[in-house]
C-alpha cells in the first residue's frame, strides 16, 4: 500500500472510494461539498438524511454512486466539534475509513480532511499512521490468509502536496509499532530472549546502532542477582539487551528506555493457576517490545538525542533451579529482597535493568512494564499508569502521549506505602499488600535509581485489546512505542 499526498482537486479526483471528513456543524455540505453533492444528483444529502448522520466522531456512512461517475463509493466520517478535534481524531477517523474502504474491497482511496492546527505536516501524518496500524493484519500463523480479497494499493492524501517527509515520517514510526505488535502478539516459542537478542542486533545491523549483549556470565559479574534470580529456572540462556542509537556530533541529551523483557511468565513456583490468563503470558515483554519498536523509529528518524534502549530478557519458569519464595537475592547495587512472591518477577529484573541504566549518565529513564494487575483495576484496559516523583519527566510523557493518542494517567508515589515492603531479614520485600499493589510495585523500582529522573509506566492494561480500539485489532496494540519516539523528540 502506497500513501501519497496529491494536489488533485477533491471535484477531480477519480478512483475507488473517497472519504469526506464532516464536523458536526458542517453535514448541511457547502462549496465543494455542494458541487460534488449535486454532480452526483443529490446522493449524499440523501444520505445524511436517510442515515440521520451527525458527524460525531468516528461514525460513518458510506454509498455506491451511480455509474459513469469518475468515483464509485463515498464514505463520510465524523470528525465532532471543530474545536475539538485532535491529531487522535484524525488517525481513529482515518482507521475507520480504511476498514470501510476495504470492506467495501476499494483499491484506491482518497482522503478530504480538514487542517488540525493548520498544520499539514501533523495532520498527513495522523491520517497516514491510522490507516495503517487500522489495516495490519498479523497473518505469520496461519496456513493460509483468512483475507484473500483485493487490498488498498494507493491511498491519496488530497491538498497535501508537498507533505511527503510528514508520510515518510509515519511510515517510520508505524514500523516500529508493527514491530512491537508482532513481538507481542507471537507466542513464547517463537520470541524468547535468544530471539528478542536477534530482533535487537538485526535493528542494529540494519540501521547502525550499536549493540551489547550481556551473557549470564556478563551478568554475574555485575552482580545482577535479581534479575538471575529470575532467570535461574529457565533452559534458555538469559539475555541482557543493550543498543544504542548516537546522532552525528553531541547530541542535545541522553535519555535511556528501559522495557520489562519476561518472554513467558508461569509465575514460578508461586505459578499462575486457574483463571489467571497464564495462557496469556507471551505478551509479558510487551515493555521490551515497546522499547525495540521505538529502536527501530528512533533509529530512521534520526533526532539529535542519544538513547540507550534496555531490556533484560528472560522467562520465568519452574524447574529445579527455580527460585523459592522466601529466598533473598542481591541486586547489582547492593541490595537484598526477599522474594516473597516469585510471580512478581519482573520488578526483579527491572532492578537490574535501571541500576545499568543509573550509571550511563543519561538525562533521563523512563522503563515500560506489563508490570501488576492492580493497576488495571485502577485504570481500566485502556490507560496506562505513570510514576515519577519528577515532574518535568511526567509533563514530557504526558504531552509525548497526548500527541501520540495513547493514554496514561499519572499515579501517586505515596512514600508511607513503602512500609509494606520492609523485610525482617533483608533490605525489602518483592511485594507488599494487596491494597496499592501498583504503588508499591513503582516504590520497589525506584529503590534502584540514584541520581537520575525517572519514571515507570505501567502498561499491563493498553499492551493488548480484547476487541477492536480505534485501530487497534484485537490483538497486540504496540502501546508505548508512538509515546516514547515523540518523548525522544521532544514532542
Amino acid at each position: 500500500m502506497k500513501i501519497q499526498p496529491n494536489d488533485t482537486p477533491l471535484l477531480e479526483w477519480a478512483g475507488d472510494c473517497l472519504a469526506i471528513g464532516l464536523f458536526e456543524d458542517a453535514v448541511d455540505l457547502t462549496g465543494e461539498l455542494a458541487t460534488l453533492n449535486e454532480r452526483l444528483a443529490g446522493i449524499l444529502k440523501e444520505l445524511i438524511a436517510e442515515e440521520e448522520f451527525t458527524a460525531k466522531a468516528y461514525n460513518t456512512i458510506f454509498t455506491r454512486v451511480g455509474v459513469g461517475n469518475p468515483i464509485r463509493k463515498v464514505i463520510l466520517v465524523g470528525l465532532g466539534k471543530p474545536e475539538a478535534l485532535k491529531l487522535e481524531t484524525l488517525r481513529r477517523a482515518a482507521a475507520a475509513v480504511a476498514r470501510v474502504a476495504k470492506k467495501q474491497k476499494s483499491k484506491s482511496l482518497a482522503f478530504s480532511f480538514p487542517l488540525w492546527n493548520n498544520d499539514p505536516a501533523a495532520t498527513a501524518q495522523a491520517i497516514a499512521e491510522g490507516t495503517q496500524l487500522a489495516l495490519y493484519q498479523d497473518t505469520r500463523f496461519k496456513s493460509e490468509p483468512e483475507d484473500k480479497g483485493p487490498q488498498i494499493e494507493t491511498v491519496d492524501l488530497l491538498g497535501f502536496s508537498g507533505q511527503e517527509a510528514a508520510i515518510t515520517r509515519a511510515n517510520q514510526i508505524v514500523s516500529g509499532v508493527i514491530l512491537a505488535r508482532q513481538l507481542v502478539a507471537a507466542p513464547a516459542n517463537e520470541v524468547t530472549p535468544i530471539t528478542l537478542a536477534e530482533t535487537a542486533q538485526a535493528i542494529a545491523t540494519d540501521h547502525g546502532l550499536n549493540i551489547e549483549i550481556l551473557e549470564r556470565e556478563d551478568c554475574e559479574k555485575l552482580g545482577m542477582g535479581a534479575f538471575l534470580g529470575v532467570a535461574q529456572a529457565s533452559d534458555l540462556p538469559p539475555k541482557f539487551i543493550h543498543l544504542t542509537y548516537k546522532p552525528e556530533g553531541t547530541p542535545k541529551r541522553k535519555l535511556a528506555i528501559i522495557g520489562k523483557g519476561l518472554t513467558f511468565d508461569s509465575g514460578g513456583l508461586n505459578i499462575k493457576g486457574a483463571g489467571s490468563g497464564i495462557e496469556t503470558m507471551k505478551i509479558d515483554m510487551g515493555g521490551a517490545a515497546a522499547t525495540l519498536g521505538a529502536a527501530k523509529a528512533i533509529a530512521q528518524l534520526k533526532p539529535d538525542v542519544e538513547v540507550h534502549f534496555i531490556s533484560a530478557a528472560t522467562e520465568n519458569m519452574i524447574s529445579g533451579h527455580a527460585m523459592h519464595p522466601g529466598d533473598i537475592l542481591k541486586a547489582s547495587n547492593g541490595k537484598t529482597i526477599e522474594v516473597n512472591n516469585t510471580d512478581a518477577e519482573g520488578r526483579l529484573t527491572l532492578a537490574d535493568a535501571l541500576v545499568y541504566a543509573d550509571k550511563l549518565g543519561v538525562d533521563a529513564i523512563v522503563d515500560l512494564a506489563t508490570l501488576t494487575g492492580a493497576c488495571v483495576i485502577a485504570l481500566g484496559d485502556d490507560i496506562a499508569g505513570l510514576y515519577t516523583p519528577d515532574d518535568a519527566v511526567a509533563s514530557q510523557l504526558e504531552q509525548a502521549a497526548e500527541t501520540a493518542g495513547e493514554k496514561m494517567w499519572r499515579m501517586p508515589m505515596e512514600e508511607k506505602y513503602f512500609e509494606g515492603l520492609k523485610s525482617g531479614i533483608a533490605d525489602m520485600k518483592n511485594t507488599g499488600p494487596r491494597p496499592g499493589g501498583s504503588i508499591t510495585a513503582a516504590l520497589f523500582l525506584k529503590q534502584f535509581v540514584k541520581n537520575t529522573p525517572w519514571a515507570h509506566l505501567d502498561i499491563a492494561g493498553p499492551v493488548w485489546a480484547d476487541k477492536e480500539n480505534g485501530y487497534n485489532s484485537p490483538g497486540a496494540t504496540g502501546y508505548g512505542v508512538r509515546s516514547l519516539v515523540n518523548w525522544v523528540l521532544g514532542e
